[in-house]
């Protein structure tokens, strides 16, 4: 019998061999031969013999199985310690990088518990408890996570001013573009890796500002603003302070409702003529800033994600035709809500308390 991944013997296996134990059982009572036996159940003979052994001193009972013979090594406080310890990571056991093997997690054992596991077993003891393989998210080492808690703290308080005024929470972000596309993973024959083509030369990028919009009871909603810099002398590189604030009158007159409008410390979003908007409107408009380095928390990053997978590998000849690529992949994403609603549950966040 094979092994299921979580090391014990799978429910259907269990329940075969048990009924094949049982048919042989029954065919100890009519007084068949182990070698007739055998080739009827198709097992051993050596098998059939043990099982009229038991059979011979316990009777049905002692033929029925008694579980699999592979018991877990440690007890269930050694499992919480090891997670406790694997959660630390493996830079806080003298390893130089932050990726947990196989092999590392076995020699933590050793070291932990003086248990000697393979690293098989070792497999199947972490996907019996819920651990796999896979591919870790990038946080800053600058990231203050006590910071990020009295966000979330200072965000409840939002929240409930939103609840209060009927407003809209809004999340605004940037992002840009140049004509090398994001690489997207493709088929290819063994040992002959795709060469996507892409241009070298030029300057210019697409730029983006995006606010995602989400009200209890409404559909959510994107809104962003779009340009393209061509790099010539005195084009702008960037968005300006009156290009965000037209965006904040924009999403306002759209939304038809006041907005608590969440984004980061960029120096524009922190400019003296900004500020001074933003004071003039307090009747329809409230501010909190995301906690530095943690772009996690910000469901906008999510948009960006999902346009940057739609132009995957994309080998644009120019400019103008990456702009319409990347607005045509925006404004399907505006009639999918489902996706934005997505992109705020990636957060971990909610626009309740």
């Amino acid at each position: 019998m094979r092994y299921a991944q979580g090391g014990g013997l799978t429910d259907a296996r269990r329940a075969a061999r048990e009924r094949v134990r049982l048919e042989a059982a029954g065919r100890f009572e009519d007084g068949a031969k182990n070698k007739e036996i055998a080739a009827a159940l198709r097992v051993g003979e050596r098998s059939v013999e043990r099982w009229r052994r038991q059979w011979r001193e316990s009777g049905v009972e002692g033929v029925r199985s008694k579980g699999s013979p592979g018991r877990p090594k440690l007890s269930a406080a050694q499992i919480v310690r090891l997670e406790t310890e694997l959660e630390r990571g493996p830079l806080a056991h003298g390893w130089v990088d932050q990726r947990w093997t196989l092999a590392r997690v076995k020699t933590l054992i050793g070291r932990l518990f003086h248990v000697s596991y393979t690293v098989e077993g070792t497999w199947r003891l972490l996907k019996r408890h819920g651990w796999s393989w896979q591919q870790p998210a990038r946080r800053a080492i600058e990231r203050d996570d006590e910071a990020v808690e009295l966000w979330k703290k200072e965000v409840a308080a939002g929240k409930s001013t939103a609840a209060a005024r009927g407003a809209w929470i809004v999340c605004e972000d940037e992002a840009s573009q140049s004509l090398r596309p994001p690489r997207a993973r493709s088929w290819g024959r063994v040992g002959r890796t795709p060469v996507v083509r892409v241009r070298g030369r030029g300057s210019g990028r697409v730029s983006m500002a995006g606010m995602v919009c989400f009200r209890p009871g409404d559909r959510s909603r994107l809104i962003y603003s779009f340009r393209v810099h061509r790099g010539r002398k005195g084009e702008p590189k960037g968005f300006t302070w009156q290009d965000y604030r037209d965006l904040i009158v924009r999403a306002h007159n759209q939304l038809k409702g006041p907005i608590v409008l969440v984004w980061d410390n960029l120096r524009t979003h922190l400019m003296p003529r900004m500020k001074e908007f933003i004071a003039a409107n307090e009747d329809w408009l409230t501010v909190f800033h995301f906690p530095s380095y943690a772009p996690d928390l910000n469901p906008q990053e999510g948009i960006w994600s999902l346009v940057k997978r739609t132009i995957g590998n994309l080998a644009a000849a120019n400019l103008d035709q990456l702009a319409a690529a990347v607005k045509r992949s925006l404004r399907k994403t505006q009639y999918r809500p489902h996706l934005i609603d997505s992109c705020l549950i990636g957060t971990g966040l909610t626009l309740t308390n």
